[in-house]
């Protein structure tokens, strides 16, 4: 992007600082997760459920709560199936592996986007992505290869739930494109609230069936949900989302590699991480591999969280 066009263009200088405001908020998911003192499981309803009151609460302000119809509400439903199963994944690997690692792992996800595309929607195989794809495995064995050894058997189970994560997030984003596709003249403010609601229906349900409580023990653990559900969920969303349509993919792209960058370094700096100079060049190979991904998938919102 010039830099001198966003000197002179104010427009561009807002969306941003927005973009900026809403990486760091979603950086701080993997925090939340792991200091409130409840499960996973517990805490990833919570995100979806606090989040989608506030949508409601807003759509309802907003006057844009109507029946959605029966195509776009089954389409809510799966979306919100494969959100649910992304965040149950990934609030677990953050519990096993850390905020860091837990959130660099589903970000993988840029590449099953491609290879779904090259699969099934006949778009070229680019050199970059033969490139970047085993690159970024060499980043991971980096971070935590080259000790696999010593690694315990809850660690491992951590690593497979990111990458499981990558999965489902894939999925999840595919049919959030199709669910957008088809409710067109309607602001994403109101499919979030469609998603994350049915999310939590999701969520909720299987915390019910596993006889999970609800109950939120202490004010720490309601102030954090409250972030988690609000500021990374909520308004870290929304705030990319506007931005994105206003800034050059490749460089707002580069712009959101500091949310999975962000959240290592939370780790390191409030749970000490042991992280050596290796696994430091790791992250930072397997995040430009993450960025060369977006190249085939000629998307920047692709590795959000």
């Amino acid at each position: 992007m010039n830099v001198n066009y966003l000197r002179t263009n104010p427009d561009q200088r807002f969306a941003l600082l927005t973009l900026i405001i809403g990486a760091v908020l979603i950086s701080f998911t993997g925090v939340w997760v792991k200091v409130a003192h409840v499960a996973p499981n517990v805490s990833a309803f919570y995100r979806v459920f606090i989040g989608g009151v506030a949508l409601l609460v807003a759509a309802l302000y907003r006057r844009e709560l109507r029946w959605p119809g029966s195509r776009h509400l089954l389409l809510s439903l799966l979306c919100g199936l494969l959100l649910a199963l992304d965040l149950w994944l990934y609030h677990f690997s953050i519990q096993y592996i850390g905020p860091g690692l837990g959130t660099i792992l589903p970000n993988f996800q840029v590449f099953i986007l491609a290879a779904v595309g090259i699969l099934f929607l006949k778009e070229p195989l680019r050199l970059i992505f033969l490139i970047c794809l085993p690159l970024a495995f060499v980043g991971l064995y980096m971070i935590v290869g080259v000790n696999g050894s010593q690694l315990g058997p809850t660690y491992r189970i951590g690593i497979i739930y990111g990458l499981a994560a990558a999965v489902c997030y894939a999925g999840f984003l595919l049919s959030l494109r199709q669910l957008q596709a088809d409710q067109r003249g309607t602001s994403f403010f109101y499919v979030l609230m469609m998603v994350t609601l049915t999310t939590a229906a999701f969520l909720g349900t299987h915390m019910v069936y596993k006889g999970d409580s609800f109950q939120i023990p202490d004010l720490q653990s309601w102030l954090v949900l409250l972030a988690l559900g609000l500021l990374s969920h909520t308004v870290g969303w929304l705030l990319i989302t506007n931005a994105l349509p206003k800034i050059r993919a490749s460089f707002s792209g580069l712009i959101l590699l500091l949310q999975p960058a962000l959240a290592f370094v939370w780790d390191v700096l409030f749970f000490q991480r042991p992280t050596s100079m290796l696994n430091w060049l790791g992250v930072v190979v397997a995040l430009a591999a993450i960025y060369m991904g977006m190249a085939q998938t000629d998307s920047s919102a692709e590795h959000t969280r």
